[in-house]
């Protein structure tokens, strides 16, 4: 990680291992974006975030040369630019390797085809684990466009709008734990049971229950805490476990997506049984195996499904 500095805003960059498809990593985040929170726009992510009560706006672009992400932070945030690149690092997942990952997965004839059409498919982390998790839980039963729509109606209901803004975009902050798990979500589009498993979330995140994004926490612990929650199921907690607790081998379990692809391109792999024990050689690389599934359907659909 390099860094450089100059009066508005602070450059530091992250470098990955070839081959990396930002194109496919921006689609799939582009299209689960938080309204007014975060955007895609022309190969460039861009948000706006608080980091130790100072405030501001990421920029992630890949350089035009080198292996590596250019990240622009701008405003008072700035100062704490060096700290940014671990978080960074994690949500673009610069760290994975994906030609082992790739050597490991082709030796599956259903994978191979998938991995060779992108080899360097990454799995899109996120900027903050309880935004995702209340995203997740929002995308239940819905399509991604309608999570998306009920998504901005959570912000603008329960955010905060930053106010001389120049990036209408990023002009919100995402609501806090203790904000949302306060917020009228009456009339919002979801489900009174969705809405309840949404709030009992932020609650025990604001009250240090489930500490979700605090560094170095116990990721299966985790896991077994969200399972435990009414409202929250193996699904759920999968797709939580491969973008935000940042586990490879994690797989959204009865996906029902990831369930068609499979048995499309294996039929004798109709049901749940065969299929869970099958994945078990993908191991421990089922999240990217996930993720070329996806992308394989999106591809074949052209456009983005899963998730």
């Amino acid at each position: 990680m390099q860094s450089t500095q100059s009066v508005a805003a602070t450059v530091i960059e992250l470098p990955f291992t070839r081959p990396f498809d930002w194109t496919r990593l921006c689609a799939f985040i582009g299209g689960r974006a938080s309204t007014g929170v975060e955007t895609v726009e022309g190969g460039v992510y861009r948000r706006a975030i608080e980091w130790r009560g100072e405030d501001g706006i990421v920029e992630v672009r890949p350089h035009e040369r080198k292996h590596r992400l250019v990240v622009t932070v701008q405003g008072d945030v700035r100062r704490h630019a060096d700290e940014l690149a671990e978080p960074l690092s994690r949500m673009f997942d610069v760290g994975a390797d994906p030609r082992a990952i790739g050597r490991w997965l082709t030796r599956d004839p259903l994978l191979a085809p998938l991995v060779e059409a992108a080899p360097g498919l990454r799995v899109p982390g996120a900027w903050s684990g309880f935004e995702l998790v209340v995203r997740t839980i929002v995308g239940q039963q819905v399509s991604v466009k309608g999570a998306s729509t009920i998504m901005a109606r959570i912000v603008q209901r329960a955010g905060r709008r930053i106010d001389g803004h120049a990036h209408e975009g990023t002009a919100w902050r995402f609501p806090t734990p203790a904000e949302l798990a306060a917020a009228d979500l009456g009339r919002i589009g979801m489900p009174g049971k969705r809405v309840e498993t949404v709030q009992r979330f932020a609650r025990a995140v604001a009250t240090g229950a489930l500490p979700i994004d605090t560094p170095g926490n116990d990721r299966e612990q985790l896991k077994h805490d969200l399972l435990a929650m009414p409202g929250i199921g193996p699904w759920t907690v999968g797709y939580v476990a491969m973008r935000a607790l940042r586990d490879p081998d994690a797989w959204p379990d009865a996906d029902l997506v990831l369930m068609q692809a499979i048995a499309r391109r294996e039929p004798a792999l109709t049901t749940s049984v065969r299929q869970r024990a099958y994945t078990d050689r993908w191991r421990p690389w089922r999240a990217y195996a996930a993720m070329h599934l996806w992308n394989g359907v999106a591809m074949e659909a052209g456009r983005a499904r899963g998730g």
